[in-house]
């Protein structure tokens, strides 16, 4: 079983890479719409 202190570091990591995850989603629809409605014009 991993130490408290390797589970403290990989909480930190998997926070950091949903966060990541969730704004790099935002940015890539916010993108993709911009995108859709440039050539729609």
């Amino acid at each position: 079983m991993a130490s408290n202190g390797n589970m403290k570091s990989a909480n930190q990591t998997y926070h950091s890479f949903v966060g990541l995850m969730k704004w790099g989603t935002i940015a890539s629809v916010a993108v993709a719409a911009l995108v859709v409605l440039l050539i729609a014009t």
